[in-house]
């Protein structure tokens, strides 16, 4: 198995990219099912110019930002994990929890558009119209159980589309577990399977539809260009010498990007399944440069893959798609190119086998399924890639139970969010885009905020810090800008991702409260061999006293000499100052670095990487007792109000220290008499 940060695993044994690539394609290349009909029922004629600044933007922009991060962060954490590494302390934590907050969103929306758009594929298909939904409005009639109104309006609301999505929502959620029982690898060869039919159906549809435009659909394409004539410049015809309206060009730029900003929502879930590519034998576990390479290969694959099937497919349906049919109750509304497929009438009023002979209905059918296929893998790839991704690093922080990560207990509450979702929703696609396109953007703003923040703490000069960060700045401040556009159309995505935000923080906070109490010391570490060896030696002394000191307050001397003074501690007893530096609170688990000295006659151990003093005070304690008579652990009285120490404790590492030593100690070492004793004085 792949071992991941923290001592998981993916399950699953490294893949090669190309493998990994079909993984991340029913996810990102899946939005074909349904991305050109949003473009086109939101901009119009500017739909595949609105995708073409989408296709920029990946290639020149999200590409070269990504394939930087997953250079800098090629363990599965991407953007956030970043983030998590350059920004210390608490403000880093809260960033990468909002972040979890829209991944999450992400996550559930995914699920939700993906399995919606599945739905309105299955209910358009002529044969399931023909065959299937008579028989079950024959045999399934709910609305004839009762008469009582409470009954009548929960059978209205729950219509085709809701009562199909559910359903397809149950066999995403099957898929999901079968991959958690053990068929990884019979998975991916089924979702690389599906991801080439897909395609290759697609290049048919969108080739033929491309050739005919070419030769025979030429006043097609010359109406289609009048049309944006009109958009771009307000006039009929377009002079020479015409000059295009700043606000509509501005309009196109950046007011459509919004709408075909989906377009974008493969890259933040390829950073998740980074572990799952196959590297080179002699890659550094720390620095697997064969890996990172083969994850490059994957994001420009990916990109270009998707950028010529998105501005193509957009194109075909912007042009040869007759306008009424994107309506609301039109036959192409969110499934243009299966329009085409079943060979349906196009713009010219002929029918659609002029633009291939193949297609129809037996060919528009077997389109459909591969739709439907992929759309609920992709449901399901979303749930495997990001599993371990939201749990893992409030694991880390110390924000979530144990035996809840051991259950899958969020997993599980994720897919009932999914279920609400779709109620909450109705499984209405156009409203789900918006929640998306919030998530998508602020994650790509997360991930360039990353890449911001570490070019500009690799370099020294101030120059060149500038010179290198400059152009993830302004891609950064162009996603930022696109965020609040998206929000100022629709602020669901938000309010989504707020409720998470807020939901992960109480939890979270709660749950670090319970397990403060958790010794989380997960090893210790020495500066050199030296110190390492002395502290053997002390740990092997029959008793020791530790006495827990400032600096700053009394010397070392005088620290020693006044607790034997006043604690009656003969010469004979060997008494060790600890003096501990406290490092990034915030963080949960700690591997405390150690160095054993002598200081003018004052046994002195330092101790440093600390997220806790008090935890490592016990664990110390604890260690020494394994030999001889316990040690003691001798403190003076703080003038601290209790209040304040338990929230310095809790937040900052440090606060009431000989009560949460004592705390710790007991809950350690259930033998009283092999207990540490704890005495303040």
């Amino acid at each position: 198995m792949l071992p991941l940060r923290g001592g998981r695993t993916t399950g699953l044994p490294a893949c090669s990219w190309w493998l990994v690539l079909c993984l991340i394609g029913l996810d990102y290349f899946s939005t074909l099912a349904y991305l050109p009909s949003l473009a086109v029922e939101s901009v119009g004629p500017l739909a595949p110019l609105a995708a073409a600044v989408v296709v920029v933007v990946t290639l020149l922009v999200a590409l070269p930002i990504y394939c930087y991060v997953v250079g800098r962060s090629p363990h599965g954490r991407g953007g956030t994990g970043l983030i998590e590494q350059r920004v210390p302390g608490w403000s880093g934590k809260l960033i990468v929890l909002l972040l979890l907050a829209f991944v999450a969103t992400d996550y559930v929306v995914t699920q939700n558009l993906s399995i919606a758009d599945a739905a309105e594929h299955l209910r358009a298909n002529p044969y399931v119209k023909r065959h299937l939904d008579p028989s079950v409005s024959a045999y399934f009639q709910p609305d004839r159980w009762s008469a009582h109104p409470s009954w009548q309006r929960v059978v209205s609301f729950f219509d085709r589309q809701l009562t199909v999505t559910l359903l397809l929502s149950v066999v995403s959620f099957s898929l999901w577990a079968w991959w958690c029982a053990g068929s990884p690898r019979l998975f991916l060869r089924i979702a690389a399977v599906v991801v080439v039919v897909y395609l290759l159906l697609n290049a048919i549809v969108v080739g033929s539809g491309l050739h005919y435009l070419a030769t025979d659909g030429q006043p097609i394409l010359q109406q289609w260009l009048s049309a944006v004539r009109t958009e771009l410049t307000g006039a009929e015809v377009w002079p020479a010498r015409t000059i295009i309206d700043s606000t509509r060009l501005f309009k196109l730029v950046l007011v459509s990007f919004p709408y075909v900003a989906l377009g974008l929502s493969g890259f933040e879930l390829s950073m998740a399944v980074t572990p799952l590519i196959r590297g080179d034998e002699q890659d550094d576990p720390q620095f697997p440069r064969g890996r990172i390479r083969n994850m490059r290969k994957l994001l420009f694959t990916a990109a270009l893959v998707m950028a010529c099937a998105l501005l193509t497919a957009v194109t075909v349906a912007a042009t040869l798609v007759p306008a009424r049919e994107f309506q609301e109750g039109g036959k192409a509304q969110h499934r243009a190119l299966s329009y085409l497929a079943h060979g349906h009438e196009i713009a010219s009023a002929l029918p659609g086998h002029s633009l291939n002979s193949l297609f129809g209905p037996v060919f528009g059918t077997l389109y459909d399924a591969t739709t439907v296929a992929i759309l609920c893998l992709a449901g399901a790839c979303v749930t495997i890639a990001l599993r371990d991704y939201v749990p893992e690093y409030l694991k880390r922080f110390g924000m979530e139970l144990n035996w809840a990560h051991r259950l899958g207990i969020k997993m599980r509450f994720f897919n009932v969010l999914v279920l609400l979702v779709v109620f909450l929703f109705h499984a209405q696609i156009a409203s789900l885009q918006w929640v998306y396109a919030t998530s998508v953007l602020v994650l790509l703003s997360g991930g360039t905020l990353a890449a911001v923040v570490d070019l500009r703490q690799r370099f020294k000069s101030k120059l060149v810090r500038f010179l290198v960060s400059l152009p993830a700045t302004l891609a950064l401040l162009f996603f930022v800008c696109m965020v609040v556009l998206t929000l100022s159309i629709s602020r669901a995505g938000l309010e989504i991702a707020l409720a998470f935000g807020i939901g992960i923080l109480v939890t979270s906070f709660v749950s670090r409260w319970i397990r403060s109490t958790e010794l989380r010391i997960e090893k210790f570490e020495f500066v050199d061999a030296a110190s390492e060896a002395r502290w053997q030696h002390w740990c092997a002394h029959e008793f020791q006293v530790l006495v827990p000191h400032r600096p700053g307050h009394h010397s070392r001397v005088e620290r020693e000499r006044s607790i034997r003074t006043l604690h009656r501690i003969g010469p004979e007893v060997p008494v060790l100052m600890v003096e501990v530096e406290l490092g990034d609170p915030s963080e949960f688990y700690h591997q405390p670095l150690i160095c054993v000295t002598r200081d003018n006659g004052t046994e002195l151990i330092q101790v440093s990487r600390c997220a806790s003093v008090a935890h490592v005070i016990a664990a110390m304690a604890l260690e020494m007792a394994q030999v001889g008579r316990p040690p003691e652990v001798h403190f003076g009285w703080s003038d601290e109000s209790p209040l304040a120490a338990n929230f310095n404790f809790l937040l900052f590492g440090e606060g009431n220290i000989p009560w949460m030593v004592r705390s710790l100690v007991q809950q350690a070492e259930p033998n009283a008499e092999r207990r540490p004793a704890i005495i303040i004085g």
